[in-house]
């Protein structure tokens, strides 16, 4: 088992959902927490949250998608707290288009929160990881990157590449006493699942996510996925023949 206690751990996405309830695990653990979102207000009442658990918590501002502003946060959350140990790369988005219409614009978006997101924290962390003998990376995918699921394809092409792309790293990482840990949540009731219009089953409240994660990173997992029910759909969408799986997707009802 991993001993979390005094870790410095660095969230980004903290601002709802997983983010803000892992934030509050991480602080039960003695942590020492930097907070990283976008949006402010909502940062804020997180750390307010968690200020309730431990003293040894930090808020920054930060898009994750501009490597100028994660070079100057990060800075910042060395100077405040000297090293950090453990990154939490959990902010993401979602996009559904509508049925047979590619929105470019919306694509880039995805995909610069979604894996650019990831890979900047991974340019900038690395080396310091290396430096101090070891460190944790835990990248947030999603369950939806079996397939290309009709309306969610952007979303999921972002998620498949996330997750390659962290199963890639664990493997380069390991000789330095870096694990990567990928995250493979179903649906989880967050702001960003709210926006979705069609059934989620197996739907998981955050509180009851995170305590998932936190356990799997202190097991060191190399992935953490759940539900049950819907790691076994998605294995098996997996392995669907294509006829199969295009006769059931179609059946999918698309935001139109």
């Amino acid at each position: 088992m991993i001993n979390l206690k005094n870790k410095v751990v660095l969230i980004t996405g903290a601002s709802t959902g997983i983010g803000r309830e892992l934030a509050k695990q991480f602080a039960k653990e003695g942590c020492k927490l930097a907070l990283l979102a976008r949006g402010i207000e909502n940062l804020q009442k997180t750390e307010v949250e968690v200020s309730m658990i431990t003293n040894s918590v930090e808020s920054f501002k930060c898009d994750v998608t501009n490597l100028s502003s994660i070079k100057t946060v990060l800075t910042e959350i060395i100077q405040f707290y000297g090293n950090i140990d453990i990154a939490v790369l959990n902010a993401g988005i979602s996009f559904n288009n509508k049925w047979g219409v590619t929105d470019a614009e919306a694509a880039e978006e995805v995909v610069d929160t979604n894996i650019l997101g990831i890979v900047y924290y991974f340019q900038e962390l690395t080396e310091g990881f290396i430096s101090r003998g070891g460190g944790i990376f835990v990248g947030v995918s999603s369950l939806a990157d079996v397939r290309g699921f009709p309306g969610s394809g952007i979303y999921c092409a972002s998620k498949a590449a996330a997750t390659v792309f962290l199963e890639s790293k664990r493997i380069e990482l390991k000789p330095y006493n870096i694990k990567v840990i990928t995250v493979k949540p179903g649906f989880v009731n967050t702001p960003m699942t709210k926006k979705n219009k069609f059934y989620m089953p197996f739907l998981m409240n955050p509180e009851k996510a995170a305590e998932i994660i936190l356990k799997g990173i202190k097991k060191g997992k190399k992935v953490i996925q759940f539900p049950l029910p819907t790691v076994l759909g998605s294995k098996l969408l997996k392995i669907l023949p294509s006829s199969l799986f295009d006769l059931f997707a179609s059946k999918i009802k698309a935001n139109k």
